[in-house]
């Protein structure tokens, strides 16, 4: 891999993720299941990563602050079709590429539903990455501070506070009690609706020591004497995610601990949940936040009796979490399209007419390129072949279009996105689902935003009976397409 000082064991093998594997014991300490079928932490090249967001494109990044995050956080696709999530960490970051292994390997033993467990690392050159699950739902302070339909319900917000309560046990209990700068933008939604801790917040930053990046209001008291954070500091930061989670607001503790004291109660809660709880609960909550947030760290709460306090309180156990976050079912998400209602439909035959009549209008600067190109005898067959490959191709002969665009793929002076999608279709129709969708990913990697990558991914899985996965790629390229089709409209 080019890690230096790495202990990780050499790639020998290639695993589900397509990387080296670390064997980890089998904890059984998972809550409701699940993480146990996640594989141990792994390595993987910076090749991998890099052909999973698309040559970490724009488009794909995450993180709460875009490109000016300080380290970038990625959304990318693995060749298995597993969504992860990468960060890509500052070239300035991590200078011993050895204790930076070591600390990604010591949090991706852990493995447990109530976080984003970490999958794996890449150290490459400067380069300094992690790669975790994908939680596709986006962050607490989004649902708090940031709602556009619905403010996050009181229900789910009492789901939440115990979801991390949980999370924090299971890591003390694994003896990373340690969690850095614990606020609303580490808290992640999965699929289901479910909150997650981020385990990026287990690392350690091992440049600057610095443990905390958010206003010093917010810093517990102790760090900024001493700078060191303790167990005892990770409460207090859960203090202010309870305040946060009562208020919709992200309020200094300070001012809320005089609110407290005062019994205004009302200046404290989240004007949106009128009519959602009873005083007692919300007295209940703010009583848990002041201990969390007192002064002196001996005085505040361990963990576990966070975790028996919010148990008793939960509300609509038997609701599942997507509904109570009002996640929008997939039937709604079904695209509108003809294309994308095609692919639903798995007609093959509408797919093919929409992808000849789009013809080349997605291979943007192809033909600029093409006139300034050397015309060798290798080129000129090279694009003889493509003519010959669009002809077979509008004649259905999709044998002989593999044929032809596969020698235009190998030996042609530019990438066509293209091409690449027509014999995507072909070796659909070829009853090649496995090569077909090989070919719709390699499009997408060309072209991240074009969403007929997207549809032909779901195509191709629908084929190899990943429903779920196809259904996921099918709700990609219509959002793609609806955001195109907005575009060109203004």
């Amino acid at each position: 891999m080019g890690s230096q000082g790495s202990k990780l064991i050499p790639c020998c093998l290639v695993s589900e993720y397509q990387a080296s594997i670390i064997e980890a014991p089998d904890t059984g300490d998972d809550v409701e299941g699940g993480a146990g079928s996640l594989p141990a932490f792994g390595e993987f090249t910076f090749e991998q990563l890099k052909k999973a967001t698309s040559s970490f494109a724009v488009e794909n990044i995450v993180s709460e602050h875009g490109e000016k995050a300080p380290n970038v956080v990625y959304k990318g696709k693995l060749d298995n079709q597993k969504r992860i999530a990468v960060k890509r960490f500052d070239k300035s970051a991590w200078p011993d590429s050895w204790q930076f292994v070591e600390e990604a390997r010591s949090v991706g033993l852990l493995r447990n539903t109530r976080l984003a467990n970490l999958l794996g690392c890449c150290v490459e050159n400067d380069e300094r990455l992690l790669v975790c699950e994908y939680m596709p739902n986006g962050t607490l302070a989004k649902h708090l501070f940031h709602w556009e339909i619905q403010p996050i319900k009181w229900a789910m917000r009492l789901r939440v506070v115990l979801h991390i309560a949980e999370a924090l046990e299971y890591c003390t209990s694994k003896d990373r009690a340690l969690y850095h700068d614990l606020n609303a933008y580490r808290v992640l939604f999965d699929e289901d609706g479910n909150s997650r801790l981020s385990c990026f917040g287990l690392m350690k930053n091992s440049r600057d020591g610095k443990s905390y990046s958010t206003n010093l209001a917010f810093t517990p008291p102790e760090y900024l004497r001493t700078g060191r954070v303790t167990p005892e500091s990770v409460i207090y930061s859960y203090g202010t995610v309870l305040l946060d989670i009562i208020s919709g607001k992200h309020i200094p503790p300070n001012h809320a601990l005089d609110l407290i004291r005062n019994r205004n109660l009302q200046m404290l809660t989240d004007s949106c949940l009128e009519g959602q709880f009873s005083s007692d609960d919300g007295t209940e909550l703010l009583r848990l936040a002041s201990r969390c947030l007192r002064y002196e760290p001996q005085e505040r709460p361990y963990i576990k009796s966070l975790v028996l306090s919010l148990t008793p309180l939960q509300q609509e156990i038997e609701v599942p979490s997507s509904v109570l976050m009002d996640l929008a079912s997939t039937a709604s998400l079904l695209p509108q399209t003809p294309l994308g209602e095609a692919c639903l439909r798995m007609d093959l035959t509408a797919i093919h007419e929409s992808l000849e009549n789009i013809a080349y209008k997605n291979d943007d600067g192809m033909a600029n390129e093409l006139s300034f190109q050397m015309w060798t005898e290798q080129m000129q067959e090279s694009l003889e072949s493509r003519k010959k490959g669009d002809a077979a191709f509008r004649h259905k002969e999709f044998q002989t279009a593999i044929e032809c665009y596969t020698q235009f793929v190998n030996y042609g002076p530019v990438v066509s996105p293209t091409v690449i999608a027509r014999r995507s279709l072909s070796y659909l129709l070829c009853d090649m689902p496995q090569e077909a969708l090989g070919d719709a990913m390699q499009a997408q990697v060309i072209s991240p935003v074009w969403h007929i990558a997207s549809y032909l991914q779901a195509a191709s899985l629908f084929a190899l009976k990943m429903d779920k996965e196809a259904q996921i790629a099918l709700k990609e390229g219509s959002a793609l397409e609806a955001k195109r089709n907005t575009t060109s409209e203004h």
